[in-house]
Order: structure tokens, then C-alpha cells, then sequence
């Protein structure tokens, strides 16, 4: 899918480059900013720590004491090919129920004094040999529903953040293979995709930076 924070014919107006340049060449940048971007947004999504299937039962174990209820569907990525996909959810720990009575409604959370570590287990039916439990490094991701992607989009302070991202992104692509030199003898190089590449946008960002992407 196309990005949409910042487009490609966006990107190559900001730039000039009419179209000097393939259209791949350019969505990759566009695509690269709205990826990083999203890294430190807020969705309802969650870190995948392990995986594991027992008689066509898959276990993910998430870095989260528990915001998923069964019945949802979840889309895992980067958890390993027999787990990647969109799947609904037939059972969690800590336990979820669909009741609208007080008490059960929040059993989710009640139980996560069950288990202090703050981690919470989904399952869901996958037809695959069985798999004995394993961590998942780098950490994978379970997304819900995403209501976000939309809204980003339409706004005004991301949609300038991945502008000044992409054209970065850009940039330092074009410096590293011409090694160009700026007109006060400057060179400027890659290493702009160093740790600042955020921290030059994140004022932008701020007020919908999700928490997760704030540690360290």
C-alpha cells in the first residue's frame, strides 16, 4: 500500500526532481518516513516476546499485561512465518469475557496481579506442526484494530513530520552514492539517519508519541 503520511508525487514536488527518478525509488523514502514514524505513534498494538503451537493451538506471549479480549482479530508481524497473520482470538491470560457485567468485564485487568512481570498470553487456531515455546527477537508486534492510520494521515503536524523525513531520507540516499559536496563545502552524509533523525521531528510528533517509544 501506498503511503499516505507523506505521497510520492508530494515528495517529488518538495524535491523538484520532476520525474528524473522511478517511481519505486521515491515511494521507498515515502514509505521508509511513514514506517519509522509509525514506530513511535500510538496504536493499539503490542510487543510479541514468544511464540509457541501445541495441537493446532497457537500461543503468542505479548510484552503487555493485557489489552486484547477473545473474539478480537489481531494482526501479528515479525513473528516468524507460522505465526504472521490475521487471526481471531479464541482464548487470553489474563482471562477476557465479552459480559457487560462490571466485575467479569474487567477480569482482564484484575488478573494482571496474577502476573506481576506484566505479560499476557493470546491464542488462536493455526493449522501448523507443533512448536515448542521460543522468544522472538526482535520483538514482533499484535496489532488490533487499527483506528489511527487514517487520522495520522489527515494531520497536519505528522504529515509535516514525514515530509522532513522522507526528504532526509532522500537526501542522504543521493549523498551516499555521489558523495556530493553543499555549496559553503559541507558533506553532508548517511550518518544524518543517525539517533537525531527523530529528535529533529519529535516536536511535531509529541502530543501522539506513544509511551513505549519514549523508553530509552
Amino acid at each position: 500500500m501506498a503511503a499516505t503520511y507523506v505521497t510520492m508525487q508530494e515528495l517529488r514536488t518538495n524535491l523538484n526532481i520532476g520525474t528524473l527518478y522511478s517511481d519505486s525509488d521515491v515511494e521507498t523514502c515515502c514509505q521508509a518516513a511513514e514506517d519509522q514514524i509509525n514506530s513511535f505513534l500510538w496504536f493499539d498494538s503490542a510487543p510479541v516476546v514468544g511464540t509457541a503451537l501445541v495441537s493446532n493451538v497457537a500461543t503468542v506471549m505479548l510484552a503487555n499485561p493485557g489489552i486484547f479480549t477473545v473474539g478480537e482479530t489481531v494482526a501479528i508481524s515479525g513473528a516468524g512465518s507460522t505465526f504472521n497473520g490475521s487471526y481471531t482470538i479464541t482464548g487470553t491470560f489474563p482471562f477476557s469475557t465479552g459480559t457487560s457485567n462490571l466485575l467479569p468485564a474487567f477480569n482482564l485487568q484484575l488478573n494482571y496481579y496474577q502476573n506481576p512481570q506484566g505479560y499476557s498470553f493470546i491464542q488462536y487456531t493455526k493449522t501448523a506442526a507443533n512448536q515448542n515455546f521460543r522468544r522472538v527477537l526482535p520483538y514482533g508486534t499484535a496489532l488490533g484494530a487499527d483506528t489511527k492510520t487514517t487520522a495520522y494521515a489527515a494531520n497536519a503536524s505528522v504529515r509535516e513530520a514525514a515530509m522532513i523525513m522522507a526528504v532526509d531520507i532522500w537526501q542522504a540516499r543521493q549523498v551516499s552514492q555521489t558523495g556530493g559536496v553543499s555549496t559553503d563545502v559541507f558533506s553532508p552524509s548517511p550518518y544524518r539517519m543517525g539517533n537525531t533523525m527523530i529528535g529533529k521531528i519529535r516536536g511535531l510528533l509529541a502530543p501522539w508519541m506513544s509511551p513505549k517509544s519514549m523508553v530509552g
